[in-house]
């Protein structure tokens, strides 16, 4: 069975789209995990409170953690010259004032970019929380995913059938298994995993993929 990227690789990947002075807020889970390889000068914001923080504190190093100073999924960071503590409700007018990229996890995405993350459709049901906000009010908003399901079903679908999130959000899809860019006339294969082809990337994509003309591999 070929390798896929684990969790790591992918926010490796998605950490790539993140600029120099970007203002990003990052999502529960995977999305957590860019933070660890973005460009230095990225500007994270945290919807509990915060912005332009300092590094996150390694999780093995649980002695450097001060209680006061956590994102909103409670990993620890350090506070750096210039950042900002604000009340919620400031920090929501930010995440929907459309000059922020939010990079969030999915469990279905659509072609016409449709996102849906928050609820399995078990009688568990989930809570919609920021996500609703973040997926409308960002300027660009990056999914990371698993391609398929523990089945090997795909994720990736003509119409999403869990319920949705927003609709028409997604920008990006950083994959374990590919990088993809959601346009108006379709799904475009930007980049495979190392060792993968379009032909069987596309084998476990529900969606018809246009290959990039410069279609490559992942460097990681």
């Amino acid at each position: 069975m070929k390798q896929k990227l684990d969790r790591n690789g992918i926010a490796k990947r998605a950490a790539q789209e993140l600029k120099s002075g970007e203002y990003v807020n990052l999502g529960f889970g995977m999305p957590n995990l860019v933070a660890d390889y973005a460009d230095k000068g990225v500007i994270f914001q945290t919807e509990n409170g915060a912005i332009g923080y300092g590094p996150l504190v390694p999780s093995t190093d649980k002695e450097s953690a001060d209680f006061h100073y956590h994102d909103a999924i409670g990993r620890f960071w350090v506070p750096a010259p210039g950042m900002a503590l604000f009340d919620v409700l400031t920090s929501f007018a930010m995440i929907r004032g459309g000059r922020m990229t939010a990079i969030l996890g999915g469990l279905q995405v659509s072609e016409k970019g449709d996102l849906a993350n928050w609820n399995t459709g078990g009688p568990e049901g989930g809570i919609i929380g920021g996500a609703m906000d973040l997926s409308f009010g960002a300027k660009k908003v990056i999914v990371t995913m698993g391609h398929t399901t523990k089945e090997g079903k795909p994720r990736i679908l003509k119409k999403c059938t869990l319920p949705l999130t927003a609709k028409a959000c997604v920008d990006f899809i950083a994959s374990d298994l590919a990088f993809i860019e959601v346009t108006p006339k379709g799904l475009v294969l930007k980049e495979v995993a190392p060792g993968w082809t379009a032909k069987e990337v596309q084998a476990l994509t529900e969606p018809k993929l246009k290959i990039a003309p410069d279609l490559k591999e992942m460097a990681l």
